[in-house]
């Protein structure tokens, strides 16, 4: 309990409410990409086991995929991208200055699918955190805030006067990992949302499920979007339009495979066949109210992992590779930090995305607790600060709880879900 309350008490809030609404009913929608395929042979990420190994061809390309929203007086952008993670906190930083001041852009959710065949972002231009060794790595870091930026700016641009819907469905194409007690949680929820054009025109489709994409051998040294990416290649050849995949909380999730559905192809294309079906289904409408409102938090506590400790950071430099604990410049002084994005959308839809691999119970929390018509989680948004499991997942221990990879303290994920609902609940009207 001492560590539950010292993680509240850490909790900052950087965020504020947007201005009210205007009385304008504007609602408009854009949708752009950008290749981000490595050009170079760079070190993957992933998978320890790889060490620095690096991707040596192209299986599919990856790419960052942004819708913007804009309803006059405020401007949201969500962000697809097939890497294993969100944008680091410096990286965001950059993106949203750079959005704001380009495309009056003033929420960002940008979301990594967590595919573990994309490039390792972490790596800086400092010796030993990746200069002079993998400085095609650091080149392609800096670049990448740069493209993702672009393709939001070209999103604003293209915006026109627009319609949405959004299904939601329980299925079983996940299951859980990691629960050693019955009943194993698990967030079943495949949600759809579908942006038109005033003619009824396909925009862009919006995908949100939890699963690991993880089926992809690990000993296959090319980059490849995993099953999300097939996902959404399907949906486009069958709609048109564009399809974007935004990750859950995924951190208890595996994909479910079976007879019909296995491999990145098979999987991917199952899931993308049952996405086709919803979005077809979906009418959609232009909102009544046409709103964004949003507020950012922050969760920060000492790291259950003590990475000033000399011996447990040889341990994870002979684990992974000594450049990549550059990620720990964002843990000073033992410090993790957890962000948490809480965006509502036409006072129908909130998003709520966490900078880390939520378990899937602070999911079904939030959404069973939301006020909200409906209610979506993102995991791997803006940042990425390992596995965020529950209580009762760190009871039980193992990979995904224990601490060399749940850094966050005991009681940040229920904290989380108390200031989620806390600020849905204020975002509405």
């Amino acid at each position: 309990m001492r560590h539950i309350l010292v993680t509240i008490a850490c909790i900052v809030m950087i965020g504020a409410l947007a201005a009210p609404e205007t009385s304008a009913a504007v609602f408009r929608v854009g949708a752009a990409q950008r290749d981000i395929t490595p050009q170079a042979p760079i070190p993957m990420w992933g998978y320890g086991a790889r060490h620095a190994l690096p991707g040596t061809s192209t299986r599919d390309p990856l790419y960052a995929k942004a819708l913007v929203i804009d309803v006059g007086d405020s401007k949201a952008a969500l962000v697809g991208l097939d890497l294993g993670r969100g944008p680091t906190f410096a990286m965001m930083e950059i993106i949203e200055r750079e959005v704001k001041e380009r495309a009056g852009v003033d929420y960002v959710l940008a979301v990594g699918s967590h595919t573990h065949h994309g490039p390792a972002i972490e790596l800086l231009d400092e010796p030993g955190m990746g200069k002079g060794r993998y400085d095609d790595a650091v080149a392609y870091a800096q670049q990448l805030p740069y493209t993702i930026i672009e393709a939001i700016v070209e999103a604003a641009e293209n915006a026109v006067d627009a319609r949405m819907g959004i299904a939601t469905e329980e299925t079983d194409f996940n299951r859980n990992r990691h629960a050693k007690e019955e009943p194993k949680p698990r967030d079943p929820e495949l949600a759809v949302a579908r942006f038109d054009t005033l003619d009824g025109d396909l925009i862009s489709i919006m995908v949100n499920f939890a699963a690991h994409p993880t089926i992809e051998s690990v000993f296959q040294f090319h980059w490849t979007s995993e099953w999300p990416g097939h996902l959404q290649m399907h949906v486009e050849r069958e709609l048109g339009g564009q399809c974007f995949f935004m990750q859950g909380a995924l951190g208890d999730m595996s994909p479910n495979t079976r007879d019909g559905r296995r491999g990145i192809d098979g999987f991917g294309k199952a899931m993308g066949e049952k996405v086709v079906e919803m979005a077809r289904a979906i009418e959609t409408t232009v909102p009544e109210t046409p709103s964004l409102r949003g507020v950012t938090d922050e969760f920060i506590g000492e790291s259950r992992l003590d990475l000033d400790d000399r011996l447990i950071v040889g341990a994870l430099k002979q684990a992974f590779f000594p450049e990549l604990l550059a990620l720990t410049v964002e843990v000073p002084d033992n410090q993790v930090t957890v962000r948490m994005d809480t965006l509502l959308i036409n006072n129908e839809l909130a998003i709520v995305g966490g900078s880390g691999e939520l378990f899937s119970d602070l999911s079904n929390r939030i959404k069973a607790q939301s006020p909200a018509p409906y209610t979506l989680v993102f995991g791997c948004c803006n940042g990425h600060s390992m596995y965020v499991p529950t209580i009762e997942g760190i009871g039980q221990g193992g990979y995904g709880a224990d601490p060399l990879v749940a850094w966050t303290p005991e009681g940040t994920g229920e904290a989380m879900v108390e200031k989620a609902v806390e600020n849905i609940a204020a975002l509405l009207p």
